[in-house]
């Protein structure tokens, strides 16, 4: 009996990531296009956006704000973001996507932290939307 109720239990944890929602990410471009209400935020001006090369130049911790595309995921968390002056990783936790759906055609803003390290610099990303 106790070897059926683990089998059963072993099948139902299994299972469940089968079930699970996707909560929002980088997306397949040839999928078809979903909108998403936000709801709620402030409402007012917004500090100046940061270039990519600009962002490289700034000391660790600095507050950014950057517009472009997410081109792609290139590990767990970690996508390369561009815009017009180059190339950044740019680090996004799954609860910063907030059901949030794109593909690598969709204009974004990413606001977040310069993260320096020995011999490379990220974005930690803190808020991300979509540029209407």
């Amino acid at each position: 009996m106790k070897k059926i109720a683990m089998l059963a239990l072993l099948t139902a944890l299994a299972s469940t990531t089968a079930f699970a929602q996707k909560s929002g990410g980088l997306v397949n471009p040839h999928a078809p296009a979903t909108n998403h209400a936000q709801s709620g935020g402030f409402s007012g001006p917004k500090a100046s956006s940061t270039t990519v090369e600009q962002a490289k130049t700034l000391g660790d911790d600095t507050w950014v704000t950057l517009q472009g595309t997410v081109e792609m995921q290139i590990g767990k968390g970690l996508y390369q973001f561009r815009d017009a002056s180059g190339t950044i990783n740019v680090e996004i936790d799954d609860k910063r996507w907030n059901g949030l759906m794109i593909t690598p055609k969709d204009k974004v803003e990413i606001q977040g932290e310069v993260d320096k390290d020995w011999n490379s610099v990220a974005i930690d990303v803190k808020q991300i939307s979509k540029v209407q």
